[in-house]
């Protein structure tokens, strides 16, 4: 039968396992990589995480990869949170930048994540921000982001 399986990711964003029902013994209340508990549904809605998406017949080879946000409410996953949280306070620490600019930087960061409109707008925004910070502070802003930028953003800024 055709449909998506249940994940099982930790709060962190690590993914434990992208199939829940057809391999239950990969499942742990707890990831090896940082420790932190495990969820397989929506902490707002309940509803299950999206998994792998199986086909019958078919054996994809395309790698997982934990969604941003819940399919059902829309509303942003633990993990996703932590890292709009992190690279708020990355902002605040980057003494380069003017209060505004910092401010500014803070409110492109959730445009960048949620493709919508202003996404491009926040792209363009973020890059000349970033140009004026050291290479460090960028990298790490990056490294942080990358994992939660919606396809529209990755490609503005790193093509």
């Amino acid at each position: 039968m055709d449909g998506y399986e249940t994940a099982q990711i930790c709060r962190n964003g690590h993914t434990i396992t992208s199939s829940v029902e057809t391999s239950p013994e990969l499942m742990s209340k707890y990831c090896s990589q940082c420790g932190a508990s495990t969820i397989t549904t929506c902490d707002d809605c309940g509803e299950r995480i999206r998994g792998y998406y199986h086909v019958a017949g078919v054996i994809s080879l395309q790698e997982y990869e934990a969604p941003s946000f819940c399919h059902s409410c829309g509303k942003p996953f633990p993990w996703t949170v932590s890292k709009l949280e992190a690279a708020k306070e990355l902002a605040d620490e980057m003494d380069e930048l003017s209060q505004e600019e910092r401010a500014r930087l803070k409110m492109s960061i959730d445009d960048l994540v949620a493709s919508n409109p202003k996404t491009e707008v926040a792209a363009v925004r973020y890059k000349k921000i970033m140009s004026r910070v050291g290479r460090e502070a960028a990298a790490s802003m990056r490294s942080i982001l990358t994992d939660i930028l919606s396809e529209a953003a990755k490609k503005a800024l790193f093509g």
